[in-house]
This record gives C-alpha cells, structure tokens and sequence, in this order.
C-alpha cells in the first residue's frame, strides 16, 4: 500500500503559509501565457469535494471530463496540458476533443497532451486519490516541463487541492481555501451586505431547528408578508442543498402559538433532493450549517448568473452572463444555461458581480468565479435583481462558454451584453448537462461517436453542437451538449435538432 503524500510540514500547521507563497509564482505564469511564451504546462485536476446526497461512480468521471474543452487551448504550440481523471478517458473521447481543432494542429496538439488517470472508479475526491499515491505523483512531476511554468487547473479549491499543489510544488489559479467561507451561503450573504449589493432578507449561521425557529420569527416579524422562505445549507451545489418552508396560514407574528406552527412547518418543508429526509437535511445542517432567506417573487422570474475572473494582478474581468435553465421539485436545481442574458437585465447584473468581484479581489481571491442572481419583473416591467450566491469554482456555465470560446476566438462585452466573433459575429448558445433517458444508454458514446463522425451533428464554421460528458451514456443514459447559432432562436432550433436526433437515433439503437 502507498502512504499518503504530505506536502513537508502541512501536520504543523504551515500548508496555509507555504500555499500563500507558492501562489505568489502566479504573477510570473500569468506574465507568461499573456505573452505566449513557450515551455508553459496546465495542470488540469478536475476534482470535486461536493455536497450532494448521492452520486454514481459514472457521473463522477463524467463530471471530471467535463472541462475536456480545455483540450482546444492545445491549439497554442507553446503549451502542453497534462489532464487528470479518476478512471482512464476513452480514446474516442480525446479524438472527439482534438478532432474539433484545425486538422494541420491536432497532431502537434495530441504530442503535447498527456494523460494521467488514477485508477480508482470511485465518488472520492480526485486530489484525495492522488496524494494516496506518491509514484503517480512522480510521473506527474516528470509530465511537467517547467516547474516554473506551470499551473495546476481544479474544478474547487478545498484543503485537498492544496495539498495537491504544495504536493507537486506548482501554484494554483484558484481561490485559497482560507477564502472558502466566501463560497458557502452563510459566507456570501456577508459578502454581498458589505459590497451593499441588493440581495435577499435572511440570515445566516442556522445550525439547528431552534435556530431556524428563531430567524424565521425575526423575519416575519419584519415583513408579516412573507409567504415562502428558502433554507439553504452552506455548501450545497446545484440546488440540491435548498428546501422550500411554506408560511402561509401561520399564526400572526408574536403569537404565542407562533413557533410550535414554524417547527411543524419545517417538519413538512419541501426538500430540493429527491432522495433525502427531512431528518438526513436537519443532520447535515447541523454539521455543516446554512441560511434562511425570502424567496423572491415577481410577475415573471429569472435566474441569471455572471462569470467573473479574478487574474493574479487583482483585475476583475467579467467573462460571460447566462440565463440558467432551472428544475427539480422547486425549480431551483440547475439543468442548463442559455447565452448571453437578456441584455434587459444583463447590465445591471455585470455591474453588481464588478462590485462584489472587487471585494473578493481585495480580500485576495484569485482565479474563476460566478455570481447567481434572480431577477423579478415587477408591474411597471421593469427587472429588480437579487445577488443570491457566490460560487468559487467552475459550474454549469464554464464549460460551454469555454468550448465557443476557443472554437470562435470571439469574447463577451459586457457594455454591449453580446459576445461577436473575430469578424464581428454574433453568438448565441442553449447547453445542458442533462440531456436523459433511458434509451441513450442503447445509443451509447460510441453510438454517439458514430453520428458525429457521419456528419449528422457536429460543428463547422463557428456553429453547431459541442458534446460533453459523454461517458455518463451508456451507464446513466444521460450526455451534456451546447448548441451554437447566430441568433437565440437559431441556438435553440440547433439543440432542439440535437436532442430530437440523439433520441431517435437511440430508438433506432434499441430495436437493432
């Protein structure tokens, strides 16, 4: 059995400090991809340490081959890319990726791509599997061209990932995890209060049901009105974390049979997570804490978020605005993204996600972030916004915004809430991570593979489909896609075209 790799001198205490100064070398490496200076490795360890109530091993790996499109910074002959996954990529999934960039650059691309996978199919933490293993730790060092160059790429920063970097020696361009409160429910709601952003009445630090009882009996007691609350627990993902406590028909505010009808109500409350108990939620936010706040309503409701990057210079950039595309029992578990947001409210939700992105950067946060926001219409049509989380971390929205991107050289403008490629373009895209049904684990990847390959769907001249995920298919039935047009309406003509033919080819599939 190989011992467990402890970056020298984390057991006393150090990790923090030694992390802060390794982080320092950021500087210099961002200096160096800014000028294309050759010798330059990506690190790519798409780890997760995530709450959610269950995961199958195959939507893990899935989740860890979800950055795949970094695959077309290859396109840069001075960078290689080392990527790492629980399990090995299949090869078809890599030709796919590769396949996507100029013919006369893929095999120079494949040349400076090296694999690492690290043999263990299991719902673990990727960093916790590679400080399990000192040798695959060696030949990631050994895959590193310059030390000095190169830069680990995560999915989230947690104590794990750091030990990884301190581990490997190489800095990471991803938020410290001394700043990981920033990232919780309770952390951001702060945050959000002193950058004096709107965002929604709440309170944070709930730990138990009295707990709950008493911020639930403060807030009626400020707005008697409240109909429906929502909990959150600190680190939930994907909505899977959030339950929604219905206070209607309560007894007034101050009554004295007023909390005896909030417990009852929270006995009852409508978890997010379908395959949960109230008394399992009540546990975890016991451990791990969580908020209470309104939930906001409207004539109409959107569910917008903005991506920001913070460069090691402290420059906060806005990369992208999505519209998120919600469901589950509440409506509040993400299913996918369109692109851009409605320029309605797009600016003023840029302009919210500045300010906060200047308090993360003041602080010292670095790397990727996005901030979520609901937006309510109200009588006049006019859209009200609401900050409602801070995520530390790549999501749902990375990745499709990563792969037009590449594919394009194009970039958003927030003045002008439109992203234009080089030639002055316009582009839109509608992408999900839960294109599912049973019948398209008969499709299969390679199934899959093969309708690409033959020219039913793909992508050429700066439009068409991006695939993702692709080995959760024949075990979960379930692929990502991002669906690239000119316009909104001809993205969702374009993924509509993809699902609808994905199905039928997987009946086809079936009844051979």
């Amino acid at each position: 059995m190989e011992l467990m790799a402890q970056p020298a001198e984390t057991s006393i205490g150090r990790a923090d400090d030694r992390f802060a100064d390794l982080q320092r070398r950021m500087s210099g490496i961002d200096a160096a991809t800014r000028a294309g200076r050759p010798g330059r490795t990506m690190l790519v360890v798409p780890s997760r340490s995530v709450d959610k109530w269950h995961e199958p091993v195959a939507e893990t790996q899935a989740y860890e081959e979800r950055l795949l499109c970094l695959l077309l910074m290859l396109r840069d002959p001075g960078l290689s890319m080392v990527y790492v996954t629980s399990s090995p990529i299949a090869p078809g999934i890599v030709d796919y990726y590769l396949s996507l960039l100029p013919r006369a650059l893929r095999p120079g691309a494949r040349a400076r791509l090296t694999l690492v996978a690290a043999g263990e199919a299991s719902a673990r933490p990727l960093a916790e599997k590679l400080l399990e293993r000192p040798r695959l730790l060696t030949r990631l060092r050994w895959a590193i061209r310059d030390r000095e160059l190169c830069h680990l790429v995560p999915y989230t920063t947690t104590a794990l990932e750091r030990d990884l970097a301190l581990a490997l020696d190489v800095p990471l361009y991803g938020a410290d995890p001394v700043h990981a409160h920033f990232g919780t429910k309770s952390g951001c709601r702060e945050l959000f209060a002193r950058a004096g952003v709107p965002h929604p009445a709440g309170v944070e630090h709930i730990r138990s049901v009295p707990d709950a009882i008493d911020a639930i009996a403060a807030l009626r007691a400020g707005r008697p009105e409240l109909a429906q609350l929502v909990m959150k627990l600190n680190e939930g993902v994907s909505g899977e974390g959030n339950a929604i406590v219905d206070l209607r028909g309560l007894p007034q505010p101050g009554a004295a049979e007023e909390r005896q009808g909030i417990a009852a109500r929270l006995e009852g409350m409508a978890l997010e997570a379908a395959d949960t108990t109230v008394g399992a939620y009540l546990g975890r936010l016991a451990d791990r804490g969580g908020i209470v706040e309104e939930r906001i309503t409207g004539r109409e409701l959107r569910s917008p978020s903005v991506q920001l990057d913070i460069t090691p210079a402290g420059e906060v950039r806005i990369v992208s605005t999505h519209d998120q595309l919600l469901g589950g029992p509440s409506g509040q578990s993400f299913l996918g993204c369109r692109f851009p947001a409605d320029p309605a409210y797009a600016r003023s939700i840029t302009g919210i996600a500045g300010e906060v992105g200047r308090e993360l950067a003041a602080a010292g946060v670095i790397g990727r972030s996005a901030i979520d926001f609901v937006t309510a219409a109200g009588p006049d049509g006019r859209w009200r916004p609401y900050a409602i989380e801070i995520n530390l971390r790549k999501g749902g929205t990375t990745h499709p915004f990563g792969a037009l991107e590449l594919l394009t050289g194009g970039r958003y403008r927030a003045e002008a809430a439109a992203f234009t490629t080089p030639a002055g373009a316009p582009r839109h895209y509608v992408a999900t991570d839960h294109l599912e049904a049973p019948e398209l684990r008969g499709l299969g990847r390679d199934g899959l593979l093969r309708l690409i390959g033959n020219g039913r769907l793909g992508f050429a001249a700066g439009r068409g489909v991006v695939f993702h995920m692709l080995s959760a298919l024949d075990e979960l039935g379930r692929v990502g896609l991002t669906a690239i047009g000119d316009s909104v309406a001809d993205a969702q003509q374009r993924y509509d075209h993809a699902c609808g033919t994905l199905l039928r080819a997987s009946g086809t599939a079936v009844a051979a």
